[in-house]
């Protein structure tokens, strides 16, 4: 087993979008809390909430919204600080980085001394965090979220020291409820089990995190012997004075080593990126791999540039970059993925590089998918991934109090137009605080054209967010159909009609 000492910073998402530990905030992704600060906790805020049960455990709660990106240039800070005690500093992800303990422990006089100087280190750059050394990166990171600010694990005692933490610490929702109805509570319960019988009743994955739960590596070692070099290289000449120009190489370098990878077997665990200045400075560093496409290795190289932009923002970068390498620094036996036995659940190669092409040119939110989401009304239940990207997490869920039942529209107009309904003798329909009908609706106008109603059926209230004045909305929507043969889904709010959806 490999020491690894770990640097967790706690709440870093929350951190990244400038909102302190003492002030009560959560940062908000889809609707539900993806972090919040630890007096957010303190009021019974948790992770994983929708935003209004959140505020209504705390109204004096500071939203922010996600911002990844700032989360990757923010840490480069805690990487650089961690750079200067030890070179190969490995970025997990942003809030969590790891070095091998075994040398550096050495020359600073033990795991302990070594743990104390980083944690201290990283505080001096304006940081709070924990560190923590164990056998494995997963043993580690708990290790350095445990005590007041990390602790060390004696070598070989990684087994006993997660045997009491929760299952939900692996990070697997669904194994840890379905182990937890069988009676198995601990990683330590879960550890006992045979290795055999977790493989054949859990799988792969399951596989993976009972050797996690022993304090094992999460792969078994098998050294890949007699390997070519499968680094890439760009040169840049004249020097490349703006990041973009370097991202976009590091895009289509990515898409090389990947190329490469998968020609050999081979799957790569750990990434080095190194960058080349003009000046002859070297900025190398390491970064968690696990299957990253090629548009999520470009942003890591972003990230690690920001640390050489100036202090107004821009894009620019110190110096100039001569050239960029990306080099594959752990290579695994590649073990395949299982594909649809009707039909491919992948994109082609060949429509994975028009797409790159095509977001080099307008952005990386040219190009978007669409995700199936949570919400009450035909356009909420959408959003827009960019292409490369994976979707959302924790996507929020039901139920949702006037929903518009199904089937859904077969259309969403991008901007809902508005028209006028009307009743057998020319009055607009009014719907009441109490969602009483003035009139039965007798015609609809589109842009001045009318059609007599043939059908309807509502309404249905939705009351959103009454809590918030600024994001507060009550609506109320009918079906209808015309006897032209249209259907449509309307809403009427602030005494406005518009159409929302058209039916097939």
């Amino acid at each position: 087993m490999t020491r690894v000492l770990v640097v967790w910073c706690p709440d870093w998402p929350a951190t990244a979008v400038g909102v302190d530990a003492a002030t009560p905030g959560a940062v908000v992704e889809q609707g539900q809390v993806a972090a919040c600060t630890a007096a957010a906790r303190a009021e019974g805020v948790r992770r994983g909430q929708r935003l209004r049960d959140a505020q209504r455990r705390c109204p004096e709660l500071v939203v922010r919204e996600r911002d990844v990106d700032a989360e990757g240039r923010r840490f480069e800070t805690v990487a650089a600080a961690v750079a200067a005690l030890t070179p190969r500093v490995e970025v997990v992800r942003p809030g969590l980085c790891a070095i091998p303990a075994h040398g550096p422990a050495r020359f600073y006089g033990g795991e302990e001394a070594l743990r104390v100087l980083v944690q201290d280190t990283v505080v001096e750059a304006g940081h709070d965090c924990g560190s923590g050394v164990a056998d494995g990166l997963f043993a580690a990171e708990l290790a350095a979220r445990a005590g007041q600010g990390g602790v060390v694990v004696p070598e070989g005692g990684a087994a006993g020291f997660l045997a009491p933490y929760p299952l939900s610490v692996l990070d697997r929702p669904e194994l840890a409820d379905l182990l937890r109805r069988l009676g198995i509570k601990t990683l330590g319960d879960f550890a006992a089990l045979p290795s055999g019988h977790v493989a054949g009743r859990f799988g792969a994955d399951g596989a993976l995190a009972h050797r996690m739960a022993r304090g094992e590596e999460p792969r078994p070692l098998a050294p890949v012997t007699g390997a070519e070099d499968l680094t890439v290289r760009g040169d840049f000449d004249p020097p490349a004075e703006q990041s973009e120009r370097v991202v976009f190489a590091a895009k289509r370098l990515a898409g090389e080593l990947h190329e490469a990878l998968a020609a050999g077997g081979f799957a790569c665990v750990r990434l080095e990126v190194a960058a080349g200045f003009a000046d002859g400075h070297v900025l190398r560093r390491l970064w968690r791999h696990d299957g990253l496409s090629s548009l999520a290795v470009a942003e890591r190289v972003r990230w690690q540039l920001s640390a050489h932009r100036p202090a107004d923002g821009s894009e620019d970068v110190w110096g100039g970059v001569t050239w960029l390498e990306l080099a594959p620094d752990q290579l695994v036996p590649d073990e395949g993925r299982q594909e649809g036995l009707w039909g491919r659940t992948s994109v082609t190669d060949r429509i994975a590089r028009a797409a790159d092409r095509v977001q080099a040119l307008l952005g990386h939110h040219g190009i978007t998918r669409p995700v199936l989401v949570g919400g009450r009304g035909p356009g909420e239940q959408v959003v827009r991934v960019p292409v490369g990207d994976l979707p959302p997490a924790d996507l929020p869920e039901g139920p949702w109090p006037g929903r518009v039942t199904a089937p859904a529209p077969a259309s969403v107009p991008p901007t809902p137009p508005d028209v006028e309904l009307v009743d057998a003798a020319g009055a607009p329909v009014v719907v009441s605080a109490r969602c009483e009908v003035s009139a039965p609706p007798a015609a609809l106008a589109l842009r001045g054209r009318p059609a007599a109603i043939t059908g309807w059926t509502g309404p249905w209230p939705a009351d959103e967010r009454w809590w918030d004045a600024d994001r507060s909305r009550r609506r109320a929507r009918f079906q209808v159909t015309t006897d032209d043969g249209a259907a449509y889904l309307l809403a009427v709010e602030g005494g406005r009609w518009h159409i929302e959806g058209v039916y097939d």
